[in-house]
């Protein structure tokens, strides 16, 4: 594994539309950018290399994520983009195989999908990392986003690779609090 950089971001919110949250949510986003091996070889059946990859950068990046958390973790999410040298199913590859049982471990739970977004894009692309509550899938109030950017990645050989934790939902959430119809 060719691994360029490593970006810890954190984020702690204070208010949203001039309301103050009841208690600080902390947002925490573990980005990898690193050389995608099968960049540029066109159609390949065979992706296991980036399954390893995904596991290995999992492995790595999970735990250290959760620990710079301001509580313990409740929401998660993944994300991917893939430099133009590389297929829209190398992000799948990274994310979905292996990349799981990490982020699991990491937040001490996890019975719930881990939402999850891939693109193909230019450096400097700005993805969207979607969250969900770890174990409570209706969870609506934890339904949330973290926009994520490095200017110089991807590259066009490279997959920046995002793992995301939360240890709270939105801001002052009140859309969840409505009948289902």
């Amino acid at each position: 594994m060719d691994i360029r950089k490593t970006v810890m971001v954190t984020e702690t919110v204070l208010a949203e539309s001039g309301k103050a949250t009841p208690t600080p949510i902390h947002r925490v986003a573990a980005i990898v950018v690193f050389r995608n091996p099968l960049s540029g070889q066109g159609h390949v059946e065979d992706l296991t290399p980036l399954f390893e990859i995904g596991a290995a950068i999992g492995e790595k990046m999970s735990a250290d994520a959760v620990a710079l958390l301001g509580g313990a973790p409740v929401s998660y999410g993944k994300a991917a983009i893939i430099g133009a040298a590389g297929d829209f199913e190398h992000g799948g590859a990274v994310l979905h195989p292996r990349l799981g049982k990490p982020m699991r471990a990491a937040v001490d739970g996890g019975k719930a999908l881990i939402p999850s977004n891939v693109k193909v894009a230019a450096p400097g692309a700005v993805i969207d990392v979607p969250l969900g509550h770890k174990d409570d899938p209706w969870s609506f109030d934890h339904f949330d986003t973290m926009s994520i950017c490095i200017p110089d990645s991807p590259r066009p050989n490279e997959i920046m690779m995002i793992m995301a934790f939360a240890d709270g939902g939105r801001a002052n959430p009140r859309a969840g609090s409505t009948p289902a119809t």
